[in-house]
């Protein structure tokens, strides 16, 4: 059985003022092999700050016939700022859940009438739902998975609203929500409902991460640093957006990729950290004005290594000014550096330059990230459909986890740069 799913990505975009620009969706289907078809059903719902969620993709070949398999997103869509085009060979598309375009305000305000235009052209080509809330969808024909991608200070109430629209599968985008204490909620809620939960930490099933790891193994007493770069530019106005629209902190948002990683394979746990130490030559922290005008503290540059009690030491770099590549390294037991690993490395950057090409104003690392957020939601979307593992895609058990880390280190390490 084959399903089809259309893969949404977020751009940022910083001359628009709240509430965002709108997002384009298409449809995306294809036949299954040997003549059989098969649908994931797939409902884009959000509510988010200036973040462009974007995957266009014609249809290919009349709709599929359903089949027992549901999907739910929430995003929104703006046509001239640019797309990232992206499928995935195990969903489809067929409602949109947008409050904000769809709502009173929205529909009359910047970019309400590119969507309406849009959504009518998808209603008649592709047969799409709209919808302005949850509460609209009809009852499922077919397991239901939501994709969640939204403000993360939205998400534990759209995580409720999804499992009240019978959603089987949630896949929840870092870092899922804003506390400890509302994820663990979240997970309890999931788990009553026998609602499988998965998330959005890309880097898991990375490249770079794969090949730093296997090569770390081979030589003895290595070390292992991630290093995770943004390209906003470096002044009070630029970052001081970020820092207002990423409220939850540089570690809840840009940096959560790493310590996901952490979590995963170096055994880093609250419990299990014996020491964390912050490389002030490398580090920066700021307090600056956001556009509204409140004052927020956060790290424009944090590099830190973590010791843990059963012998693992492992660092992790972050800047939001730092370019657009991620890379990892391994030094052997003296400290020299043996092996770099970049994303994208050289295959993927061809593929990377035609995108810069084609969508100028998308925030570059989203075409770095783009393979890999691909891999994720197939494996998610073949999960939901066939229930077959999400292999490398953690777990919101994992996202509970980091999320503890982040708000252990977060105090800790600005303490330490004071």
């Amino acid at each position: 059985m084959c399903m089809h799913i259309l893969l949404c990505r977020r751009l940022i975009f910083h001359k628009y003022p709240p509430p965002p620009p709108p997002t384009i969706f298409r449809r995306f289907t294809r036949p299954a092999r040997g003549g059989r078809a098969s649908s994931l059903r797939i409902i884009f719902l959000f509510h988010v700050y200036r973040f462009v969620p974007i995957v266009l993709n014609p249809p290919l070949l009349p709709f599929p016939p359903p089949v027992p398999s549901s999907f739910v997103v929430f995003y929104v869509f703006f046509p001239p700022a640019g797309h990232v085009m992206r499928s995935c060979p195990s969903a489809s598309l067929d409602y949109v859940v947008e409050p904000w375009f769809l709502g009173e305000v929205g529909s009359s305000g910047p970019g309400g009438q590119e969507f309406a235009i849009w959504a009518d052209e998808v209603k008649v080509k592709h047969g799409t739902s709209f919808a302005s809330s949850v509460s609209e969808l009809p009852e499922p024909r077919r397991p239901r998975c939501a994709l969640i991608s939204g403000r993360t200070a939205d998400n534990p109430r759209l995580f409720t609203e999804c499992i009240g629209a019978k959603c089987s599968t949630i896949f929840l985008e870092k870092p899922g929500a804003p506390t400890v204490a509302e994820l663990q909620k979240m997970r309890d809620e999931a788990n009553a409902a026998g609602v499988g939960v998965l998330m959005g930490y890309n880097k898991n099933v990375c490249k770079y991460v794969r090949k730093t790891r296997e090569f770390a193994e081979t030589v003895p007493g290595s070390h292992v640093t991630f290093v995770s770069n943004n390209a906003y530019e470096n002044t009070p106005e630029s970052l001081g957006e970020c820092f207002e629209r990423n409220a939850e902190g540089m570690l809840k948002n840009m940096a959560i990729h790493e310590l996901a990683l952490l979590v995963s394979f170096y055994d880093v746990t609250v419990e299990n950290i014996e020491s964390v130490s912050a490389d002030r030559d490398f580090s920066s922290m700021q307090t600056l004005p956001g556009p509204s005008g409140k004052e927020y503290t956060d790290f424009d540059r944090i590099k830190f290594t973590i010791k843990t009690k059963t012998g693992k030491v492992v660092s992790v770099a972050a800047d939001r000014c730092g370019g657009t590549d991620s890379y990892a390294t391994v030094s052997d037991a003296d400290g020299n550096e043996v092996f770099r690993y970049y994303m994208p490395d050289d295959e993927d950057k061809a593929t990377v330059q035609k995108l810069q090409a084609k969508y100028p104003t998308a925030m570059p690392y989203f075409f770095t990230q783009d393979p890999d957020y691909v891999t994720v939601k197939e494996r998610v979307a073949r999960f939901t459909a066939t229930g077959e593992e999400a292999e490398g895609v953690a777990t919101i058990d994992v996202a509970v986890e980091t999320l503890r880390v982040a708000e252990y280190l977060t105090p800790t390490l600005m303490e330490q740069l004071k």
